[in-house]
């Protein structure tokens, strides 16, 4: 059955963020930021979108065509289908406006008469309504006739429009009876005594009553003062009304909750704030317009998910969103009583679960922590199931907020027997004590990962006394040994001999274990006082023992109405009594008195108070992860001197004995830091990484910063040189270094000869700064990238263990949580299940209440922590297996990588296909891929034209020639290529700046380049633009630091700074652009992709059939060697065919691309054989004169192991039949029909026997003789 659902877009702007990253021309831009989606009938199980536009104008179907294959491809849909409702919402406003004044005007003569005569024009979708008089437009104010037009216009036309109502100072002819009308009625006057009393109190002077008959007075729209307290508006006075009783349109209406959600749209003539507000019960959309520019950034900066606000506007249905919509007119921050706990001594929770519980509990950490230090509690625990995955988090929240509380670092383990594979696990509490329990406790958990999960990673008893020291033992809940010992109505004396092995026994709220009273398996426990009867024998036991009696919450989340979002969790996991939620809260300290009470005062105080505290007292105050600030690196005894040494030969062989200045002065400000903190060790690994790659004939990439490190250089890390563009002559080592910042790579200095020795001069210099890579001040840890081939990857992460021990070497575990698309889908099928309609607005509450919750675990694609020989992983993390999978051979940090990266030294030994294409190429032409100059011409021309493929564009179908070129393939860099004309290498640097960026290209340096405003070489393309431009201009280099950093990040640029800025003559062009900007890609990761890139390029203009060959090898996955030997029209025509699909698939769009390349290789002169039954390779194409011969692996399906088996099976002698051809080999029966299809059996016949006797039945040898 194929279910669809129908979802109504709650942002404004979704279509236009549908269709991010398209090359679009600016005409293209403004047609589509105008279109708005109505609604999206969504089938999940055909994976197709239909979707209802509205548009202003006609959009062709062939743009329409390349939008829906941008989404699909974008979204995971096999299609996307439009409905294009066109309103020319200009004409339709025209032919009804009397009938929409009638209605605005609501019989109210004065406003029919100034709406009459009004001019009026359509603007980026919104309707101006402009009035040649200020007291006139003080009147619509007075009557918030804007929002009565919106209305109007909705239900005359049934088309969403936007109005903004304004007065204007050019003078324009009026009807002289209208306006002398206007101005005696009572309306009017009431509206301009309100005007003239407003003006007074703000200006401190009287308005002049207008001049003549007609009132003509020069002035614009009234801009309401923000009343006291408010973000926006006049004020939001009055009885709120709860949001779940909006059920139709509605004005002046009050209403409070919580923001969940913000979003903005930014255009000419106004801006548009759309939020979400919702209380406990339901939710809606809120809108506000805003022609201040700065007051919409303001009030979008204040307005932050989790604010509590109390807003006043009017309640009408918005068509775009389908649903009611509050247009606001007065926003203010509402203050919210929390629960707080004044008890006079407090109590601590020793039982509580945070969202690391996976898919079980929804605490943040940082909120459990706060919760407790705003309460005052001393300490309070965090025992998550089986995991401490939540400590790190604890541990910064309390050092970073300056928290007075104690955190105790604890689990809720899974505890068996002998047979840790028993069917039930017993539930058990354990607390680090001190700095020896919190290892035994990292061991505990690591073990029950790795050697006892079953299930859930399991304690067996015995291991649990072995590392027993410095820990507190507790004996949980219901789901403890203990209390099902005492369900199950075990003898006294087990009882006893049970409770003996606790530290202290743990009772709970009678709620937490009310299931036992539904459930069928506890007949005993029928109602709640049975329920106590449970507890009260947990209390006769621990007296008789001595043992201290403990009551906690077993919190899994914060507030009893947050139980809703635990019900959504565990419904999404498929539990069927998930609405059935017990009170797990966490409980104040009168709130637990009171649960308690039937104990009796003295034990219920003991119990809640006095017993936890002591164990709080007990625990010792310690960091679970060693404290930021230090590096723990592997020892490598004279690492410092080595790189420095290293370093310094290198430097003297490449710039003479006598180092130049600027060598001089990059060695020693980089060096100093580095050895300083302690990364001379990480240099070394990175250095002897490459190097033995490098031995192994393959060329290693940078990523990240690092070739921002002039060191990284010269130790053989990276191949960028951050040093300012320079000639250098490899003879006599002259240098000349420009430093004006003219160029903006070395690659693109002119030729130039030594003017000492005459020999040509090498280029070099990418003018990089130092800073990006550890900071200003030279104290951030590095992380250094490196690009394997994906050939190599294994035996770099092999020989990473090798070099450290693989106890020492660990891959970086990942955490996965859950994230907004998996929480939506559980919220709407939760409200779905149940038959409940609730607004998107209240559903985003939900689901921002489950956001964050553990999933699963799993590992970096290629990090790898190392831990120094001399120290126990333990010291920083647990281990495990990701995802708790048993069969696998690879161990992980427990905790995510990112909480210990700076403590451990992290190596990304990545796996990249541009490094063994450029190994395939090197072995397939013979040329050392270092040899290739960066400044060839012909290759350059392949940036900004055909020439250099021998084709005109017309011909390709397409104004340049990077078809199959890394960094500059796809069509948004090809349109990129367009727009900006490289001409040399920086150019190219900075439009793999651009593609990697957001916010960068698209409406940012796109438009200012295509406005003039600024050229390529001006643009930010990269965050060390940003610093070195500043620089360059005279700014200080530390604010030019951190304006970089500021604004790479997203956070864009202070009004201070901005002052200074423009004090030091930055333009506003500038400013703007970053304040757009939300990440910034590095310019080394980008040059040294780019370098990659150029040596392909290199070789597709000067070993065109060694460059296909390697492209169909590695990245042609789609490739097809029936379409592409069967010639070159065969090639145009599939080409044909699949550009014609309205809607490709992804192995068809896969189909395209290799194609595309396919058909430019038959323009150049060049062909692909058939495959050769007896000339073919197994998995390599063969070069030939001006053609490709393909290996038996290109037939969709021939396995590798077949297609070697036909290889060396025919050195052996021609086979003579098929049948001889299965005997001689392994290939199967699908292998010889793809062979059959393709015609590498032709003139083979099927059996020896029927060449023999063509017919008959098979005879030996012997017999025929």
């Amino acid at each position: 059955m194929d279910c669809k659902y129908c979802i109504v877009p709650q942002k404004a702007n979704k279509f236009w963020q549908l269709v991010e990253g398209m090359a679009l021309t600016h005409e293209q831009q403004g047609l589509l930021q105008s279109a708005f989606i109505r609604h999206v009938e969504v089938s999940p199980a055909r994976l197709t979108w239909e979707i209802l536009l509205e548009t202003r104008a006609f959009i062709d179907e062939s743009l329409l065509r390349s939008i829906s294959r941008h989404i699909a491809e974008r979204y995971g849909q096999r299609d996307v289908i439009f409905y294009q409702k066109v309103v020319d919402l200009a004409a339709v406003l025209d032919q009804a406006w009397t009938q929409i004044v009638e209605i605005a005007a609501g019989g109210k003569q004065p406003l029919r008469l100034v709406l009459r005569q009004a001019q009026r024009r359509m603007k980026e979708g919104c309707l101006l309504v402009r009035i040649g008089n200020s007291f006139a437009g003080a009147l619509l104010d007075y009557h918030n006739v804007a929002d009565d037009l919106r209305e109007a216009v909705g239900k005359v036309t049934g088309c969403a429009c936007d109005v903004i109502c304004e007065t204007y100072d050019d003078e324009a002819p009026e009807k002289e009876s209208d306006a002398t009308a206007i101005f005696q009625t009572t309306a009017y006057q009431a509206a301009a005594r309100q005007k003239a009393a407003s003006h007074s109190a703000s200006n401190g002077a009287s308005v002049a009553a207008p001049r003549n008959g007609n009132g003509r007075a020069k002035g614009r729209s009234r801009r309401i003062e923000t009343a006291p307290g408010c973000l926006f508006g006049g004020g939001v006075a009055g009885d709120a009304t709860p949001i779940d009783e909006i059920k139709n349109e509605m004005k002046n209406v009050v209403v409070t909750g919580v923001v969940e959600a913000v979003d903005g749209r930014e255009m000419k003539e106004t801006n548009l704030l759309v939020f979400d507000v919702a209380d406990l019960a339901e939710g809606i959309t809120v809108k506000a317009f805003f022609r201040d520019h700065d007051e919409y950034s303001r009030i979008l900066a204040a307005l932050k998910p989790g604010l509590a606000v109390r807003i006043r506007g009017s309640v009408r249905f918005d068509t775009f969103l389908n649903d009611l919509v509050l247009f606001a007119n007065s926003v203010k921050e509402e203050t919210v009583a929390t629960r707080m706990d004044d008890a006079p001594e407090k109590r601590v929770e020793l039982h509580a679960h945070t969202q690391m519980s996976m898919m079980d509990a929804v605490v943040p950490p940082k909120t459990l922590i706060k919760t407790a230090a705003r309460w005052g509690w001393p300490a309070v625990a965090i025992t998550d199931h089986g995991v401490v995955q939540a400590f790190p988090e604890a541990m910064n929240t309390v050092v970073n907020e300056k928290l007075d509380i104690k955190v105790i670092y604890g689990m809720e383990g899974y505890l068996t027997g002998e047979d840790y594979k028993q069917r039930f696990a017993n539930h058990i509490i354990l607390l680090a004590k001190n700095k020896e329990g919190l290892h035994n406790l990292y061991r505990l958990v690591s073990l029950s990962h790795l050697r006892f999960f079953h299930r859930q990673p399991r304690i067996p008893k015995a291991i649990l006394k072995e590392l027993r020291e410095g820990l507190i033992i507790g004996s949980a809940c219901e789901a403890g040994e203990l209390i099902r010992a005492i369900v199950a109505h075990r003898s006294e004396e087990e009882l006893l001999e049970i409770a003996g092995f606790y530290d202290y026994l743990e009772i709970q709220p009678l709620g937490n274990n009310a299931f036992l009273v539904r459930s069928d398996e506890f007949p005993d426990v029928r109602d709640e006082e049975d329920l106590k009867k449970i507890n009260l024998k947990v209390a006769e036991l621990a007296k008789k023992l001595g043992k201290m009696l403990i009551a906690t919450c077993d919190v899994h989340f914060l507030n009893a109405e947050d139980s809703i979002y635990r019900a959504v969790i565990m419904a999404g996991k498929g539990f069927e009594d998930a609405d059935l939620q017990p009170p797990l809260f966490l409980r104040t300290t009168e709130e637990m008195l009171k649960e308690f009470e039937y104990l009796g005062k003295e034990l219920a105080y003991e119990a809640v108070v006095t017993n936890p505290r002591r164990i709080a007292a007990m625990v010792e105050k310690f960091h679970p992860i060693p404290a930021e600030g230090k590096l723990y690196s592997p020892m490598i005894p004279g690492a410092d001197e080595q790189i420095r040494s290293m370093s310094y030969a290198r430097a003297h062989e490449l710039y003479g004995e006598n180092l130049p200045a600027v060598v001089q002065a990059r060695l020693d400000q980089e060096l100093k830091p580095i050895i300083e903190h302690g990364f001379s060790v990480l240099y070394l690994i990175a250095h002897k990484l490459v190097k033995k790659s490098n031995v192994d004939g393959y060329l290693v990439g940078s990523r990240g910063s690092v070739g921002s490190s002039f060191i990284a250089t010269m130790t053989g890390i990276t191949e960028v040189n951050p040093l300012p563009p320079h000639w250098r002559c490899p003879h006599c080592q002259h240098s000349e270094f420009v430093e004006d910042g003219s160029y903006g790579s070395g690659f693109d200095l002119p030729d130039k000869k030594c003017p000492v020795c005459e020999t040509p001069l090498v280029k070099d210099g990418h003018d990089i700064p130092f800073a990006v890579f550890l900071g200003f001040d030279g104290d951030k840890v590095p992380d250094i990238d490196l690009n394997f081939a994906s050939v190599y990857q294994a035996r770099a992460q092999k020989y990473t263990s090798e070099l450290f021990g693989k106890d020492n070497a660990y891959r970086a575990g990942t955490i996965t949580t859950v994230a907004d698309k998996t929480a939506y889908g559980y919220v709407r099928k939760f409200y779905e299940d149940r038959d409940q309609k609730k607004r998107g607005a209240f559903l985003q509450r939900i689901v921002n209440g489950c956001l964050g919750t553990k999933r699963t675990t799993g590992q970096h694609p290629a990090g790898v922590m190392v831990v120094p020989r001399n120290m126990d992983i333990h010291f920083f993390t647990p281990v495990q297996r990701p995802a708790d999978k048993k069969d696998s051979n690879t161990i992980t940090t427990h905790f995510d990588y990112h909480s210990i990266s700076s403590r451990l030294v992290k190596l990304d030994n990545l796996g990249h296909d541009d490094p063994t294409m450029i190994k395939m190429l090197e072995v397939l032409t013979h040329r050392d891929p270092q040899t290739i100059p960066f400044d060839d011409p012909a290759t350059l021309s392949l940036f900004h034209s055909t020439e250099a493929l021998g084709l005109s564009p017309d011909e390709l179908g397409a104004t340049s020639g990077t078809f199959g070129i890394p960094e500059f393939r796809t069509s948004f860099t090809r349109q990129m290529i367009d727009d900006t004309h490289p001409s040399c290498f920086s150019d190219l640097v900075r439009i793999s700046g651009f593609s990697h960026g957001t916010n960068v290209w698209l409406d940012n340096a796109q438009e200012l380049i295509r406005a003039g405003t600024c050229t390529l070489r001006d643009a930010i393309s990269a965050r060390d633009d940003i610093m070195m431009y500043l620089i360059h201009k005279g700014i200080d280099p530390l604010l030019a630091f951190n304006t970089m950093e500021q604004v790479r990040k997203g956070k864009g640029i202070k009004p201070d700074v901005v002052e200074k800025l423009k004090a030091g003559g930055i333009p506003d062009w500038y400013i703007g652009a970053c304040q757009k900007i939300k990440y910034l890609f590095p310019r080394a990761h980008a040059t040294a992709y780019v370098m990659m890139a150029y040596r392909i390029a290199f070789c597709k203009v000067h070993y065109p059939l060694a460059f296909y060959a390697a492209y169909f090898s590695i990245r042609a996955d789609a490739f097809d060697v029936n379409i592409i030997a069967g010639g070159k029209e065969k090639v145009q025509r599939a080409l044909r065919e699949l550009e014609a699909v309205e809607k490709p698939d992804e192995r068809q769009k896969e189909l395209i691309v290799v194609l595309q390349l396919a058909w430019e290789m038959y323009l150049r002169g060049y062909s692909v054989e058939p495959v050769d039954l007896y000339r073919s390779a197994a998995e390599e194409f063969i070069i030939r004169e001006r053609s490709l011969l393909p290996p038996f692996t290109s037939l969709k399906g021939f396995g590798a192991v077949a297609a070697h088996s036909v290889v060396k099976a025919r050195k052996e002698g021609a086979f003579t039949s098929v049948a001889d051809l299965k005997k001689r080999t392994v290939v199967s029966k699908t292998n010889v029909e793809l062979l059959r299809e393709h015609g590498c059996l032709e003139g083979i016949s099927e059996s020896d026997q029927m060449e023999l006797f063509g017919m008959g039945a098979p005879v030996s040898a012997a017999t025929a003789g």
